[in-house]
């Protein structure tokens, strides 16, 4: 089940966040950035991929500038319903704070994304109202400890003078 994790740290009956079902947008390849204020103020970057957003927590918010490193630590997958998601969760909550969405858009993968995310590294373009061009997610390995989670860098990719 993609989305037993998601469902089993959320109390619907509490949260305004989307149960959310496994589903798939029109493009079948929608992206969102959202700013999230809660214990920590970060970036969750989602990847729509078989139906649910692939998803990293990025400490450092997301960097436009090429070359730039950012950690992603990858959470669990996301329903789609969460992309367009914004609000407050409440106290007492898992993720409790204020989300908001920053960017949207469509990704492209430069190859198969499955196997991209298997290697552990992911090469897309996106094309969001701020976020556009070349990226790649690499995955670094995973935090210490019994819940580690796969750690990745996401970078901005330099593009090719034209």
């Amino acid at each position: 089940m993609p989305l037993e994790e998601y469902r089993r740290k959320r109390s619907f009956t509490r949260t305004s966040e989307p149960r959310g079902k496994k589903a798939k947008s029109a493009s079948g390849r929608t992206f969102v950035v959202q700013h999230h204020c809660a214990s920590h103020e970060h970036h969750d970057f989602r990847l729509e991929l078989d139906g649910v957003l692939k998803s990293w927590a990025v400490p450092k918010l997301v960097s436009t500038e090429p070359g730039v490193r950012r950690l992603a630590v990858q959470v669990e997958d996301h329903p789609l319903a969460y992309g367009k998601f914004e609000g407050r969760i409440p106290e007492g909550q898992y993720g409790a704070g204020t989300v908001d969405i920053y960017d949207h858009g469509t990704w492209v993968p430069d190859e198969d994304p499955h196997e991209g995310l298997e290697a552990g590294k992911l090469t897309f373009h996106l094309k969001g109202r701020k976020l556009k061009g070349a990226w790649v997610l690499v995955r670094t390995g995973s935090g210490g400890g019994r819940s580690a989670k796969p750690q990745w860098l996401l970078i901005k990719r330099a593009e090719p003078a034209k």
